[in-house]
């Protein structure tokens, strides 16, 4: 534990005069009564109220040193900590265009990819996991962390929009999301890095090729799990009508055999997901990886730790008021 301002530790100097006026001074102004011999009370037994006469001094002594310390802002201490796992490095890459708001799986394709990889990134809590989404372009929703909490927030607030709200142009940029993912692997040093690649569509956007991107996955070493989301032939896709929103078959193209083909090229596998209970079971799938060691850095954030002094002395005051008013007191 560290404190912020120590100087206020100089207050407790002035308990110094405190407790030698009381203890020298404090009895020129208690009343007395004059008696001619005080022999006979000498040997007389002392009672629990004159053994513990000073009590509410030493409760006011302590509650002036606990708000003292509260003064003095204790914190606990930043610190860092390596320790060795078992882990792997994980980048999903995530399609996030219009066509993920279909109703083929419940309540749709993005949320039900997003329960599943919340899921999944919560039974591996040693792993190194990353998020790319990518519609017609690609980005880096969160780099590769094993601070989970904050990696779960973000892919709780992916969402289909981006395109609508202009961030990024809409469309299937599969080499551009594959190469994004690829980009924040290359420089990994554990022994088994993988992408975990999902899509409903088939690649029409970007300046990356599927294959091209598959290829320098494999190249680097990473392989590459692909995900083919979405039901056979036609699913249900939401329209604006008349300012309603109403679900319209539309046909389905998943380009199929180029994700067989990045996953075979990388030493992965491909999976198709038609429901939600197959894309739950192809995570628990790949949830089977091989793990290996790594070594990873945890940073203890600073919080402030005044709260049990300051209510320690709020305990203490409160006590020495009742005593002195109840029990110590004194009729003049």
């Amino acid at each position: 534990m560290e404190f912020v301002s120590k100087g206020y530790f100089l207050l407790l100097l002035l308990l110094i005069p405190y407790v030698l006026w009381y203890f020298l001074y404090r009895k020129k102004n208690e009343p007395t009564i004059r008696m001619s011999d005080t022999h006979a009370y000498e040997y007389a037994p002392k009672t629990w109220r004159m053994r513990l006469i000073h009590l509410p001094m030493l409760l006011r002594c302590i509650t002036f040193i606990l708000i003292v310390i509260v003064m003095a802002r204790p914190q606990t201490h930043y610190a860092w900590g390596n320790k060795s796992v078992e882990g792997i490095d994980i980048m999903l890459a995530m399609d996030v265009s219009t066509s993920m708001l279909a109703a083929d799986l419940k309540p749709n394709r993005i949320e039900a990819a997003k329960d599943v990889a919340s899921e999944f990134i919560s039974g591996r809590p040693n792993d190194n996991i990353g998020l790319t989404i990518f519609a017609g372009e690609a980005f880096t929703q969160c780099p590769m962390t094993t601070d989970h909490a904050s990696l779960l927030a973000l892919l709780k607030d992916t969402r289909t929009d981006i395109a609508a709200r202009g961030l990024i142009s809409d469309g299937t940029a599969v080499g551009m999301g594959l190469a994004n993912a690829v980009t924040r692997l290359k420089d990994s040093k554990t022994k088994s890095k993988v992408v975990i690649l999902l899509t409903d569509g088939s690649n029409n956007m970007g300046d990356i090729s599927p294959m091209t991107a598959a290829q320098i996955a494999k190249s680097l070493g990473i392989r590459v799990y692909t995900i083919a989301v979405g039901t056979n032939k036609v699913a249900p896709y939401p329209m604006n009508v008349g300012g309603t929103t109403q679900y319209v078959n539309m046909p389905v193209e998943i380009d199929t055999k180029t994700l067989r083909d990045i996953a075979n090229t990388t030493d992965g596998n491909f999976y198709r997901a038609t429901n939600n209970s197959e894309l739950k079971q192809i995570y628990k799938d790949i949830d089977k990886l091989e793990k290996t060691k790594m070594n990873v850095q945890h940073f203890a954030k600073r919080y402030e730790a005044y709260q049990p002094f300051a209510m320690l002395a709020a305990i203490c005051l409160l006590m020495e008021i009742l005593l002195r008013i109840t029990w110590f007191r004194r009729v003049p």
